[in-house]
């Protein structure tokens, strides 16, 4: 599967960092050690030690990625991301979809999976980064004021059109990493980004979609319909 092991390879980076300043720290409380007697910097030691267990086993938590069951059918619109819905509303979506808008807001919490899939198969027709805030991403106006990646997607399927993404950091989160580049075939479910720690993710579809979800709902990055588009 295209991008599988992307989200290891993070957690990976991010093990040789944590591991690399631990170290670092562990030789300064040993160098106090030396300085200012034998017991001075130990209680040291097990702090660090107790801190730096304790964000690898939340890191490797954080970055896991579960293959998604894709659900069979045409028409059927899936969640880009793992989340709780909070937001089902329409808005005018000028820079793709071209005009009025559905959209469904998702709430990403430290605690979801934080890989993001394709919520159509086709082609991939837009990859845009917007600079701005870093407000928290519980806030519904972080969706306009944070800074976030677009992608859009030109479906092959006919009765779906255009359907896009918005991948939005949040006060922790402040990486988004897109996989996929403009030009990209897609299938349905297959991994396009990670965005590093709480965030939150809209879809915009087609003012004829019909939203599948309701306030509230947990979806599942991949796997959940959250809308199903009319031949």
């Amino acid at each position: 599967m295209k991008h599988k092991g992307r989200a290891a390879a993070a957690f990976r980076r991010i093990l040789v960092a944590a591991l690399t300043i631990a170290i670092g720290l562990a030789l300064v409380l040993w160098g106090l050690g030396l300085v200012l007697g034998r017991g001075a910097g130990r209680p040291g030691f097990g702090i660090v030690g107790f801190l730096l267990v304790g964000f690898i086993l939340f890191s490797a938590y954080f970055f896991r990625d579960p293959d998604a069951k894709v659900p069979p059918g045409e028409g059927l619109i899936v969640a880009p991301a793992h989340g709780k819905v909070d937001v089902i509303d329409e808005i005018e979506e000028p820079h793709f979809i071209g005009g009025r808008a559905r959209r469904i807001s998702m709430f990403l919490s430290v605690f979801d999976v934080h890989v993001q899939q394709a919520p159509v198969a086709g082609r991939v027709a837009l990859v845009r980064h917007t600079p701005g805030q870093f407000l928290n991403a519980l806030k519904l106006e972080s969706a306009a004021l944070n800074e976030n990646v677009v992608i859009g997607f030109e479906t092959s399927e006919p009765a779906c059109g255009r359907v896009a993404i918005k991948l939005i950091t949040g006060l922790i989160a402040r990486r988004i990493v897109p996989w996929a580049a403009v030009g990209d075939t897609v299938a349905k479910g297959e991994r396009v980004a990670l965005i590093q720690f709480g965030s939150r993710v809209d879809i915009y579809l087609p003012a004829g979609a019909e939203v599948a979800v309701r306030l509230g709902d947990r979806v599942v990055g991949g796997e959940t319909v959250v809308a199903r588009m009319k031949a």
